[in-house]
């Protein structure tokens, strides 16, 4: 056919028409629906709430209608879908890393004072071990993290009555072996009862007062409460007094990377696009398209290597197109690092991914992440540990002990080359004190006993060694006080 018979065919073609029943068939898969979560009362599952606390929750309507005058779709994902999430590793690792690192180096009993402290003190942490206090603490920070509140019952033994009232933590009230043990509760088994919500200025204006657990009543001071990421007033009701959730705040920027996972690999199977041009009459101009969408199948069933293109040689014409795959992986790390943002974990952390290039560390990011921690851990944990040291004093013995306190232990520990630079460090320093007479034998013994990592924290401060002197001439005449030579003094001498 020659070009001038082209063009009047062209010229005769009548208007483009597709057809719906063509178009379906090209229609892609379902793509993820948007992330649009309404501002509405809290679903709960059967069973949590009495009637007081469903009648409390819905005077909470007028706040829901006026929250969604702005409604951007932006409420709580509710219990099933954070639930749901917390199945996948993307949103699972930085919840379980932030809580790992909050209690990985847990504690250090600590005392004032020059009473000798540590019975009580190796009391208290053996109490801390058969409490499982260290597990708990984490497992509450892991339910802040995947539902925006973590509790914990502090179990006293009391009945229902007894657990309407307030916990006073005082000898009065906490009678020693009371104490049962601490219990993790994920917030979709409680719901607020009481709450202030008229006068902004009250202590407890949006702050319950006491909760419901599977229609039991249980006052606050029962339950250790830890909301990391707290919200507007507006919005707490619709969040059932929870927090922020670090899944949802994750979930559109997993959503990313899980798409840029499935593009990219889709990009690298299809960047080498091959086409024909073939006669489209038919589907163009209304009809099903069924003989051109068959001919696209036996296409693609032939396009490999090992198989044989047919093209007809008068209607059909071959073309490829070549996608550049550089910067790929820029892309890719580049939706790795908005996840990490999120949650301030350095990609070494959550992923295992460290740098590339010349000199590249990650020290300095492993640093600013164990600040953000200890900042967190004085922010959380505080609190918490505080009200637990007391209880279990009580509990052991009948009383509390001001003097008794506790410190995080740091997160970067030191190896053994850094230790022994560091404590020859402090015996140079020592020596020269001792030579010029700043200190004496006594102090420095004193301050080795007292550093748990200079290798002698368990000596006998007053039970000094004899030195043996070697003598020189006649028999016990130390060698070094012959004539000319001034005797030495107790200041002198340096323990063995």
């Amino acid at each position: 056919m020659s070009k001038k018979d082209k063009r009047a065919k062209k010229a005769q073609r009548q208007p483009m028409t597709i057809s719906p029943m063509a178009l379906a068939q090209f229609l892609p898969a379902d793509a993820p629906p948007p992330i649009i979560y309404e501002v509405k009362p809290p679903q709960l599952p059967p069973g949590v709430q009495n009637e007081a606390s469903m009648a409390m929750d819905s005077a909470a309507s007028n706040l829901y209608d006026y929250a969604n005058i702005a409604y951007s779709g932006m409420g709580f994902a509710g219990y099933p879908r954070l639930a749901m999430l917390a199945q996948y590793s993307e949103y699972r690792a930085p919840v379980e890393t932030i809580a790992a690192e909050m209690t990985r180096e847990w504690i250090k009993i600590t005392s004032r004072g020059d009473d000798d402290l540590s019975e009580k003190i190796g009391e208290i942490e053996q109490a801390l071990k058969d409490f499982r206090v260290q597990s708990v603490l984490s497992q509450m920070v892991e339910h802040d993290g995947f539902f925006g509140r973590g509790q914990v019952f502090i179990d006293m033994g009391t009945d229902d009555d007894g657990g309407k009232q307030p916990l006073v933590i005082n000898k009065a009230t906490i009678k020693k072996g009371s104490l049962r043990g601490f219990k993790n509760i994920e917030p979709m088994w409680t719901v607020p009862l009481h709450y202030d919500s008229v006068d902004p200025t009250s202590r407890d204006f949006y702050r319950p007062t006491s909760w419901v657990i599977m229609a039991k009543e249980t006052h606050a001071s029962r339950l250790m409460t830890l909301i990391s990421r707290p919200l507007p007033d507006m919005l707490k009701p619709a969040y059932n007094f929870s927090g922020m959730s670090l899944v949802q705040l994750l979930e559109p920027y997993v959503q990313r990377w899980m798409q840029g996972s499935d593009s990219i690999p889709q990009l690298m199977k299809s960047f080498s696009l091959s086409g024909i041009k073939t006669e489209m009459s038919q589907v163009l101009s209304g009809g099903g398209g069924d003989n051109l969408l068959a001919r696209a199948k036996m296409f693609n069933l032939a396009r490999d290597n090992r198989g044989l293109m047919l093209l007809d040689k008068e209607m059909e014409e071959f073309f490829q197109f070549n996608t550049p795959l550089s910067g790929l992986d820029k892309l890719w790390a580049m939706l790795q690092e908005h996840m990490a943002a999120v949650c301030h974990i350095p990609l070494v952390k959550l992923t295992g991914v460290t740098p590339t290039g010349l000199n590249a560390s990650s020290e300095g990011e492993i640093k600013v992440f164990y600040d953000y921690i200890k900042a967190q851990q004085d922010r959380q944990l505080n609190e918490p540990i505080d009200k637990i040291l007391k209880i279990i004093q009580l509990h052991l013995f009948g009383e509390i002990d001001p003097a008794i306190g506790f410190e995080f232990n740091p997160l970067e520990q030191m190896n053994d080359t850094e230790l022994a630079a560091i404590q020859k460090s402090k015996a140079d320093g020592a020596a020269i004190y001792l030579a010029n007479g700043v200190i004496d034998a006594m102090e420095e013994r004193k301050r080795l006993a007292a550093d748990p990592l200079s290798g002698y924290a368990s000596i006998d401060v007053d039970d000094v060694p004899e030195m043996e002197m070697e003598t020189d001439g006649e028999e016990g005449e130390p060698e070094g006080t012959g004539a000319g030579q001034p005797e030495r003094s107790d200041r002198d001498q340096v323990p063995a």
